[in-house]
């Protein structure tokens, strides 16, 4: 076993885009797994646009990265050894793992994966958290019925591009925003989307008109700011907003910009509300079941952004918030 474990550890709290001193890189002797520990060899590590919001200090619904703690992120990997009952050395599994090579585990929030069914990186995608946060938060908070019309932002991102495709499957028509031709090229042609509308045409808000002439029953909203504004003022009677998450204020450095046309929820006895998908730990294996359905019938695409070398993670995580990644961005860190 290799003597040397490269982590990164968080170094001062960002302001804005994190850069390069923010973080610190660390080469750590491999640890041993201790009595009821395992210890786990990373394949692949997750990164999500609430990374940006864990590295900040605050009361949230998680506490953040201490500094000088190893990043905290989800991952996939192998048990290389193990004095955990239920968990055996060669066993895969997925879990919070933090951005390293190798990390210890008590088994907590730890779930065993078969890659046999599915790539290994597929359980940080589709088979993962962002394939549970859009099954969750379509069908529960989204309360989506056969006939509605719901909209979703970030629709090439990895839980956007799920939304759609889970509102296709329930019988709701699927309209996405995203940036670039190409990007939407891909939500209508190969997602199935029956549109798709990019946020940086000049023509935006004309060619929205016709995809949500019928209004909007239901936004999935993961970007905020203005876009969340612009579906606001489009909502239809009973609609309901799910908001997932705010990449495009993730970074701000002034405050964050709030919907200016919230009356509207009102006027419409429309409802907003939040949700974290670690609000659904007790039915993760009824998301998983229903999604690993679809995607063996053929029902669901999962399309994977793979960068590789740990030692690039600082850059490669700065790709989610320049729109860069197709699909769910995962960084390869074991060594071939």
């Amino acid at each position: 076993m290799p003597g040397m474990n490269k982590q990164y550890r968080l170094a001062a709290r960002p302001v804005g885009l994190p850069k390069a001193s923010d973080w610190e890189f660390v080469e750590a002797e491999v640890p041993v797994a201790g009595d009821g520990q395992m210890l786990v060899k990373n394949h692949y590590v997750s990164l999500d646009p609430a990374m940006r919001g864990w590295m900040n200090e605050g009361r949230s619904y998680i506490a953040p990265v201490g500094i000088g703690d190893v990043m905290r992120a989800g991952a996939v990997g192998e048990v290389v050894a193990s004095n955990l009952p239920g968990f055996a050395a060669g066993d895969f599994v997925s879990g919070t793992f933090g951005i390293q090579q190798y990390a210890l585990s008590d088994g907590q929030g730890v779930s065993k994966i078969d890659p046999s069914l599915a790539p290994l990186e597929t359980y940080l995608g589709g088979l993962g958290m962002p394939g549970l946060t859009a099954y969750f938060g379509l069908l529960d908070v989204g309360a989506v019925k056969e006939g509605d019309t719901v909209l979703v932002s970030g629709a090439a991102g990895a839980v956007g591009s799920l939304v759609g495709q889970i509102a296709k499957i329930k019988g709701a028509r699927a309209v996405g925003i995203a940036g670039g031709a190409d990007k939407c090229a891909y939500v209508v042609d190969e997602l199935g989307f029956d549109a798709c509308l990019d946020y940086k045409s000049e023509t935006f808000l004309k060619d929205l008109k016709e995809p949500l002439k019928s209004g909007i029953d239901v936004y999935f909203d993961n970007v905020g700011g203005e876009i969340l504004d612009i579906a606001l003022a489009r909502i239809n009677r009973h609609a309901r907003i799910v908001i997932c998450g705010a990449i495009s204020q993730y970074n701000n450095t002034t405050p964050m910009y709030g919907p200016r046309n919230y009356i509207n929820l009102l006027v419409h006895h429309a409802r907003m509300e939040g949700f974290v998908v670690f609000d659904y730990v007790s039915r993760y294996a009824e998301g998983v079941k229903a999604l690993a359905g679809w995607y063996g019938d053929g029902k669901l695409q999962f399309r994977t952004h793979m960068e590789t070398g740990i030692e690039n993670f600082p850059d490669v995580l700065l790709k989610l918030f320049s729109g860069e990644n197709f699909g769910k961005l995962v960084l390869k860190v074991i060594e071939d």
